[in-house]
């Protein structure tokens, strides 16, 4: 039974070895690779120039790096409880006695397969001050539609409102999925017992939602911090520097300016940011559920 059960094994690594090796090629080593990269000077073209922590400290005195930082948060802030709240109310609607409910979530989810290269073109186009949709409806109401894109006073907000437009169907199913696991007896007895809807929804869904809330939360907060796409063809870090985050910085260091040990850094910090944030809400998490 012993040698089975080791035959067994053998055979389970053999069919799991290729994808390992690719695992590790490709996943690992370039992670060690990149954390090794962080602290040199290398351009691309000449050797590898070992700095030490030169590249770390360069940082803490980059006002470019803090004011990426600034805006990764800002985008953080503006789109977090946005895509939260709408994707929760939402869910809500389709998730009650409504007609055509599978074709609505099949509308709303749409967007999130839908390729970010196409979504940001399409809204780059809708946020044109000129001929875009969106200051043509505007205007006929009477007022001057702004320059969205155009002005470093809107340029961030146009992006968050593509990417709430675009990652609502995921987080509605997300939360569709934790509705649906709500018995529907507890809102017998809160109806019976004479609660409104707004309490049941406060003191049953909200509550009935908190592993679901969290989990969104987590996985919203990761992606904010590595928001890249919709920057980089939108407005590529324009205008000015008011739209540059910390992956579109990471992305200019490397690719225009060769600077990949300083790209690498930043990696670095980036990935120490979102694994202490994380850290917190697991902490916070397991505070409030006790």
């Amino acid at each position: 039974m012993i040698g089975s059960k080791k035959s067994n094994r053998m055979w389970v690594l053999f069919f799991l070895l290729p994808s390992l090796l690719g695992f590790a090629l490709f996943i690992i080593y370039p992670i060690f690779y990149s954390l090794g990269v962080s602290f040199t000077n290398w351009d691309l073209i000449n050797a590898k120039e070992f700095i030490g922590f030169g590249n770390y400290s360069r940082l803490l005195s980059d006002p470019q790096f803090w004011n990426s930082l600034k805006n990764t948060f800002y985008f953080i802030i503006g789109y977090l409880p946005s895509v939260m709240i709408i994707g929760l109310l939402i869910a809500l609607l389709l998730n009650s006695k409504l007609k055509m409910k599978v074709l609505f979530r099949g509308i709303y989810f749409l967007p999130v397969v839908t390729s970010w290269v196409a979504v940001s073109l399409v809204w780059k186009w809708l946020f044109n001050p000129k001929f875009g949709l969106i200051n043509y409806f505007i205007e006929m109401i009477g007022i001057s539609g702004p320059s969205w894109l155009n002005d470093p006073k809107t340029a961030m907000i146009a992006i968050i409102i593509t990417s709430v437009w675009k990652d609502i169907g995921f987080i509605m199913v997300l939360y569709l999925g934790g509705l649906q696991n709500i018995s529907t007896s507890l809102y017998e007895a809160a109806g019976i017992d004479g609660a409104s809807k707004f309490q049941q929804f406060w003191k049953i869904t909200l509550p009935m939602l908190k592993s679901t809330t969290f989990f969104v939360s987590m996985i919203s907060l990761i992606n904010s911090f590595q928001v890249f796409d919709q920057v980089n063809i939108m407005t590529e870090g324009g205008p000015g520097d008011s739209t540059t985050v910390l992956v579109q910085n990471i992305y200019n260091s490397a690719f225009k300016y060769s600077e990949m040990g300083y790209a690498a850094a930043m990696s670095w910090v980036l990935f120490l940011i979102i694994l202490v944030v994380s850290l917190v809400q697991m902490w916070g998490e397991r505070k409030l559920s006790k």
